[in-house]
């Protein structure tokens, strides 16, 4: 069990995030741990044979299949939404001292001959770990990076609203079943305890993210900000192929192009997503997406400076009623 204990001033600084560093080293524990008929067999089966090599070598070393993940990989996203690049960026400045004393202590529970040097040449280390980290996230995660970046949107969005709606107290309850929460606590039903008491005044960081699925992570030592992951919800249509809907059913009622928007959107898309998905320009597309809205077919929200679309679930019955009685004509 790991137990993250609270004080008043902890809970008001409860927040989430999202965070691209956290996706790709989550993803490294993946790759052993997921097969091709998993949630995130579409992904392996797609990325296995473009990273394999040296990079790799070198991150599945530091992220074992299983136990502890050196901390200083997956530093607290200081906002909301940040990029890869600033998550790396905060990676290569961890202090030498923190980065030897957690890759020692990696070393100690799931020894690897790679190891040894980066302890010995930290600074080395950090050129090495963010080095492989980019390659990796240019083959593996970046060409879907935006799909990932909806759901987890989609997914913020309706924790917020939970939070709002019914408080902390409703937050966790449906957050994960492994997850509670009383007054002074959080709870985590996983086979492990806390390294370490979390420096408080920091709050708790709650991180959606897709690859630590079924479970979860926990970051709980001082000096890192208590930090917790869990799956965002619909992460099973994540990899799902979209329906082809040229010559459905729904085409013949609403035209190819609104057709077409609608299988796009099982995800929150902005106009300029959107647009580069279905080769439109913005007006042209904007046109489109304020009849299927009046129609009730899709639905919008801000998110920012954005404002992201959503196939309504009127959209969604209309799309897979046209596939099914396409499938049987």
């Amino acid at each position: 069990m790991i137990t993250i204990r609270l004080s008043a001033g902890d809970v008001g600084r409860i927040r989430f995030a999202l965070s691209p560093v956290w996706e790709a080293v989550t993803s490294v524990r993946a790759l052993s741990n997921n097969t091709a008929r998993s949630v995130h067999g579409p992904w392996l089966q797609k990325v296995r044979p473009v990273i394999e090599g040296d990079d790799l070598t070198l991150l599945r070393a530091l992220i074992p299949s299983y136990g502890y993940i050196p901390d200083f990989l997956t530093p607290a996203p200081p906002r909301q939404s940040t990029s890869f690049e600033s998550g790396l960026a905060a990676i290569a400045a961890t202090p030498h001292d923190l980065v030897i004393d957690e890759l020692s202590r990696l070393h100690h529970d799931t020894p690897h001959p790679l190891l040894p040097d980066l302890i010995n040449r930290p600074a080395k280390a950090l050129g090495l770990i963010t080095t492989a980290l980019e390659t990796y996230w240019q083959r593996a995660i970046e060409p879907d990076w935006r799909r990932m970046r909806s759901l987890l949107q989609e997914d913020l969005a309706f924790r917020l609203d939970e939070l709002a709606s019914g408080g902390i107290e409703r937050l966790f309850r449906n957050l994960h079943p492994s997850i509670s929460y009383s007054s002074d606590r959080i709870e985590i039903n996983r086979p492990f305890c806390c390294d370490g008491e979390p420096m408080t005044g920091q709050g708790v960081l709650l991180v959606p993210c897709v690859f630590t699925w079924p479970a979860g992570l926990a970051v709980t030592g001082a000096p890192h900000v208590p930090t917790i992951t869990y799956p965002p919800r619909g992460l099973g249509r994540l990899w799902e192929d979209r329906q082809d809907t040229t010559d459905s059913p729904l085409a013949d009622l609403v035209g190819r192009t609104r057709a077409a928007i609608v299988s796009h959107l099982d995800l929150p898309m902005s106009t300029t997503h959107l647009a580069h998905q279905l080769g439109l320009s913005a007006p042209t597309l904007s046109v489109h997406l304020t009849i299927l809205r009046n129609a009730g077919v899709v639905t919008s929200r801000r998110d920012g400076r954005a404002v992201l679309y959503h196939r309504t679930p009127l959209g969604h019955q209309l799309l897979t009623a046209a596939t099914s009685f396409a499938s049987s004509a």
